[in-house]
């Protein structure tokens, strides 16, 4: 007789996964190229390792929270983004990269623009994470990538956006994207919440050890962009902004979660999503903040609201308009995404001397984040619908949030 959960991955996981890598193998064959050294090399894999890390380890472990998911969380997360960095490297070269030459060439700066690229996506899949099988992972990851690079190309080639800027969109590109596909996904069987839908003391302390990992190496992820583009004096400033933003956000998310709980105490789940949100908001403000009191005060505004949104609009948005996310992104990522784009559009109204010249940046600095916006959403609907389609094999309602679906268990089977 037949594995119980077989169905689910052999007939489809390894042929989707094998095929896209022969593709992918076929395309490095003919377009990319490693490139030569360069001369400060040790700096920039220093920085790289931050970012690996951050990515395979900090987001795969971040996602461990659920009892009953954590192997899947762990490990998906890891086959997406070791499928992710390979596509973004063909599609950041092919789109955003100048054509002086034929061949893409792969380096040190392309292996860090790629994982960031794999933190967009990682972002996006936790709103589904527990939902759908790996197949389904795979394709949302590809598409967003897809989505996210060209969302850059359009603003790069319309409205001349600086790379860093359009880059830092990854935040609010991610959740925005993840969120409406969850829409489009959204089943009845798990509401209010599932019951495999739960935090363990265990998985949480997992959960806390990959939140730790992003809140060390977040000052390197949000810098990493400046390094490549060697402008060192602006790279110190930002680590300096993110670190101080962050250690802000982590006191008060502490807080702020006490102040919500009806009997005075910490929310885990507050506190290692939350704290956060100072660098996200830094991130996407990254341009403008050059003082350690304003990137305090943005890591204070972006973990409160992001600690409230967590507390109450999280629920609500299941409630209201059935979309169930499973990790908060849009809480943790979105939202505090959108506040450092305002702090952004304040500062810079602030210092401008002119008024047509502030209105005119108004117009244009809200016009890419609707443009962004716009993009992700409608990338999230399209994904979501073709996500939708039955050969995929959805698992069911009783098989959501539980690793026994696509894992083994030797002390489980049943000897015969």
């Amino acid at each position: 007789m037949a594995p119980r959960y077989a169905p689910n991955l052999r007939s489809r996981l390894p042929v989707v996964a094998l095929l896209l890598e022969a593709c992918f193998i076929l395309l490095f064959a003919f377009f990319v190229d490693i490139s030569e050294g360069i001369e400060d090399f040790p700096h920039i894999y220093a920085v790289f390792q931050d970012v690996h890390v951050m990515v395979f380890l900090g987001f795969g472990f971040m996602a461990t929270f659920l009892v009953r998911y954590g192997f899947s969380s762990s490990g998906f997360s890891l086959l997406v983004a070791a499928m992710t960095v390979q596509w973004a490297i063909l599609m950041h070269g092919f789109l955003l990269v100048p054509r002086g030459r034929e061949m893409i060439a792969v380096n040190m700066q392309s292996l860090v623009f790629a994982e960031m690229y794999a933190a967009s996506s990682l972002i996006a899949m936790g709103t589904m994470l527990g939902k759908i099988n790996p197949v389904h992972l795979l394709i949302m990851a590809l598409l967003e990538v897809t989505g996210f690079i060209v969302n850059q190309w359009l603003l790069q080639t319309l409205l001349r956006v600086q790379p860093l800027q359009s880059m830092m969109l990854l935040h609010i590109f991610g959740a925005f994207f993840g969120v409406m596909v969850s829409c489009v996904l959204y089943r009845k069987g798990i509401e209010p919440v599932h019951e495999k839908e739960k935090l363990h003391s265990k998985s949480g302390l997992f959960s806390m050890l990959g939140t730790l990992f992003l809140w060390i190496f977040w000052p390197s992820f949000n810098s990493a962009y400046l390094f490549s583009l060697h402008k060192i004096n602006a790279q110190f400033k930002t680590v300096c902004s993110t670190y101080l933003s962050l250690a802000v956000s982590c006191v008060t998310a502490t807080s702020i979660s006490v102040l919500c709980s009806s009997k005075g105490k910490i929310n885990l789940a507050h506190v290692q999503n939350c704290m956060l949100a100072g660098g996200v908001t830094v991130a996407v403000a990254i341009s403008v903040i050059d003082q350690p009191w304003v990137a305090m005060t943005t890591g204070l505004s972006a973990a409160l609201i992001s600690t409230l949104s967590f507390r109450f609009i999280k629920r609500h948005m299941q409630m209201a308009f059935d979309c169930h996310d499973t990790c908060g992104v849009l809480s943790v990522h979105g939202i505090p995404g959108i506040l450092g784009w305002c702090i952004h559009l304040i500062i810079q109204l602030t210092i401008s001397d002119d008024f047509t010249v502030a209105v005119r940046f108004a117009v244009y600095h809200i016009t890419i984040l609707l443009t962004t916006v716009a993009m992700s959403l409608a990338m999230g609907t399209i994904t979501g619908i073709l996500l939708k389609w039955k050969i995929w094999r959805p698992p069911q309602n009783r098989k959501c949030f539980d690793d026994q679906a696509y894992w083994e268990f030797p002390h489980l089977a049943v000897h015969k």
